[in-house]
């Protein structure tokens, strides 16, 4: 059984969730919201040292067609940063209908509840059995 982390990428808060590959069942943990990116990477190298996971999830945004924008960039940059600073392997996950779930939630941060959706749309889809 093996712990994954799922991450909600944002520019001002970044959302997490944990499963294992045992449950699959994915969690929201909490929400990293430091004002600096070295800020928030100290708080991803402090998660990944307690939960040691075998691999991050990073959910991927587009447009609905498929089509790239900004975001979606980013969050590439992300998950590469994730692997590099951390050596942990980083699988992108389509999250085009992820946010869609917590639309009428609007006000509330959700980030966390995000990952949990991300990371179980991997367990579902994407992890082997």
């Amino acid at each position: 059984m093996k712990t994954v982390l799922g991450f909600d990428f944002g520019l001002k808060r970044i959302g997490v969730a944990v499963g294992n590959t045992g449950l699959r069942q994915a969690q929201p943990l909490l929400i990293i919201d430091a004002p600096t990116n070295d800020g928030k990477f100290a708080a991803l190298g402090k998660l990944v040292a307690e939960w040691q996971p075998a691999v991050c999830v990073v959910g991927l945004p587009s447009h609905p067609d498929g089509a790239e924008h900004e975001m979606t960039v980013r969050c590439r940059r992300f998950a590469n940063q994730l692997h590099g600073r951390f050596g942990v392997d980083t699988v992108l996950v389509d999250e085009r209908y992820s946010s869609a779930v917590l639309q009428q939630r609007r006000g509330e941060r959700v980030d966390d509840q995000s990952a949990a959706i991300i990371l179980q749309q991997y367990f579902e889809e994407y992890a082997p059995s």
